[in-house]
């Protein structure tokens, strides 16, 4: 049999698949849009993350080819899809459009979902409290950089914005360029931190001596190189497919494990399920062993602290808020224990969310 028609079998064989694919998809979807119906008339939640772990993780223990990453890639889109036939979604992440943490809302959200770029953190809050967006993303702490302190503080101020989910992602800058060769690169956009972060690659390539200009951010970067002739970017890759911007390099930072934590904010609380994290503020007075109790009391139940982080009250004078993570959910009997006791004790108890822990790593 001749190569040409050992491919057109083969490839008769790959449509004959991906009709078959078509029609249960067709047929989840019908199953999905009669879940959604009964979701509205009782209230539940429409995005259920540990849900859709429990379904990837069963999934991938069937896989024979496809790693947890592959089925991951591809369901994640298929849960997106599914949850707008659910209820449309509209998410409020921090723009502008092309940023790391619009590449974060996407992969969780899909390409269905209507997304509303903002120009701050604090505006997503107040978007979630006005009820304008049902979502919202937003970064709460990198691995090279530590916490971002405005998200601990809009945690603290608006009370009916909860935490609904954790997303890690691996910060990758690439070089996006029209220019058919490196020779005829001319100038550099890129914001100044992520020109920093990829220094080592400039000077491998011979491109640390090539005219830099900064910008506000690597969004607008791949922007202003896709306008102009002899010019490249260091973005993102959401960057660049928006600007239709050709990657010719995906990875090009120093730091290959750069990674930042998102959160998924919202306005209702999760189910207990396995594997939850809950985040709390707490607030001690300001005297020798205030904290020291309040982590006993965790120790003393066996309740594993994952981060604790202190951020000053600045409307009260000498105190400090302490925003604190663990393993658990806010009902399960451990937990509502000491934090039973810790009010007892005069400390004052916010609580954030319990949501499903993400692939921290």
């Amino acid at each position: 049999m001749k190569d040409e028609q050992i491919l057109k079998q083969l490839r008769d064989n790959i449509d004959r698949i991906d009709d078959e694919i078509l029609r249960l998809l067709n047929e989840r979807m019908g199953y999905v849009s009669r879940i959604g119906e009964v979701k509205q008339t009782s209230g539940t939640a429409i995005y259920r993350p540990e849900r859709e772990r429990q379904i990837l993780k069963r999934l991938n223990s069937k896989s024979t080819v496809l790693n947890y990453s592959a089925i991951e890639a591809i369901y994640l889109e298929i849960f997106a899809v599914s949850r707008n036939l659910e209820m449309p979604q509209k998410v409020a992440y921090l723009g502008p459009e092309g940023t790391y943490t619009h590449q974060a809302a996407e992969s969780r959200f899909g390409a269905m979902s209507a997304y509303l770029p903002l120009a701050s953190i604090e505006a997503i809050f107040t978007k979630l409290s006005q009820k304008e967006v049902k979502y919202g993303v937003v970064p709460i702490e990198n691995n090279t950089e530590g916490a971002v302190g405005i998200t601990l503080d809009c945690l603290r101020r608006f009370d009916d914005v909860k935490i609904i989910a954790e997303l890690y992602l691996d910060i990758h800058h690439s070089f996006a360029t029209k220019a058919e060769s490196l020779d005829d690169i001319k100038v550099i956009y890129s914001h100044p931190q992520g020109y920093n972060q990829c220094r080592k690659f400039l000077e491998d390539h011979l491109l640390s001596g090539v005219k830099f200009i900064a910008t506000q951010s690597t969004a607008q970067a791949a922007q202003m190189a896709s306008n102009e002739q002899g010019a490249a970017a260091i973005c993102s890759k959401i960057a660049a497919k928006i600007n239709n911007l050709p990657i010719l390099f995906e990875t090009i930072e120093d730091n290959m494990a750069n990674r930042t934590r998102f959160f998924v904010l919202s306005d209702f609380k999760n189910q207990p399920s396995r594997n939850c994290k809950t985040s709390i503020m707490a607030i001690t007075d300001h005297r020798p062993g205030g904290l020291v109790e309040l982590l006993e009391m965790f120790r003393d139940e066996n309740i594993n602290l994952t981060k604790l982080e202190s951020r000053p009250v600045k409307q009260l004078e000498f105190k400090y808020v302490f925003y604190i993570d663990f393993d658990g959910h806010i009902d399960d009997s451990n937990v509502m224990r000491v934090l039973s006791e810790a009010r007892e004790n005069g400390i004052e108890i916010k609580w954030l969310g319990s949501y499903q822990k993400g692939d921290g790593k």
